[in-house]
């Protein structure tokens, strides 16, 4: 909201319909921003129109840019052992085996509880989930402001601890902790679990969200044979000239 009202130098309340157009234009081909970075400008703008100075969202019909759909990065079995072994202490080895063995998000990991443990049944309770802070006595206590308080560790050391175990293991793709959360889906669907049972896994409301993970199975794309191999192509003749004798 700062960069919009600065771009018009007027406060943002007096602006309306047709200066957000020029404002997404702006952004657009003056500061070549892609359709992500568009797409949470206007989120800004909308809520501020809409929740801040109770107005009206004036552009409905203004075009959305569309995401780019990009598949997430997914490690190799081999791979996934390698940056778990790598792992720089015992604690960063235990989130790396949670993120890899549940599934869970980040901000799930760090909110964990020991009575969210169910040893009888093997299952562990994820709550809170997405969009939720609950900030109960922790797995995994940091350090609070009082030497008896405990807190949630933050989110950024589990951040930190993937990259390290990376880059300890000589991985050259691009790894952070949501990344096993993808290797858990992906190698589950290569393993036999069927879709239904992922979306579940994972929390996700759509299953189309979870379907992605087909994309990123070899055990489904190589299973799947091409067309090309149904051909009975015959081979090039040799096509090349002998050099004629004199």
């Amino acid at each position: 909201m700062e960069e919009f009202a600065r771009y018009y130098k007027i406060r943002p309340d007096r602006l309306g319909r047709e200066h957000i157009r020029q404002y997404q234009a702006h952004l657009f081909t003056d500061r070549k921003l892609d359709a992500i970075s568009v797409a949470q400008q206007l989120s800004a703008l909308r809520f501020f129109f809409r929740k801040t100075v109770r107005r009206p969202w004036v552009v409905e019909d203004l075009p959305s840019p569309k995401r780019p759909i990009r598949l997430p990065g997914v490690l190799s079995r081999e791979e996934v052992e390698r940056l778990i072994q790598c792992a720089a202490s015992p604690l960063h080895r235990i989130w790396l085996l949670t993120l890899y063995a549940t599934g869970m998000r980040r901000e799930e990991l760090v909110r964990l509880k020991i009575s969210d443990i169910d040893t009888g049944r093997m299952l562990i309770r994820i709550r809170q989930g997405k969009g939720k802070k609950d900030r109960d006595v922790m797995l995994f206590p940091g350090k609070g402001p009082h030497p008896k308080v405990e807190v949630p560790i933050d989110s950024r050391s589990i951040f930190n601890a993937v990259q390290q175990a990376a880059q300890r293991a000589g991985l050259d793709k691009r790894v952070h902790p949501h990344t096993l959360r993808h290797c858990f889906a992906t190698h589950l669907l290569e393993s036999g679990a069927d879709l239904r049972t992922i979306q579940l896994l994972l929390g996700h409301a759509d299953l189309d969200t979870t379907s992605r993970y087909w994309h990123l199975s070899e055990r489904h794309l190589n299973a799947t044979a091409s067309p090309l191999d149904s051909l009975t192509l015959q081979p090039i003749p040799n096509s090349e000239k002998k050099p004629r004798v004199k």
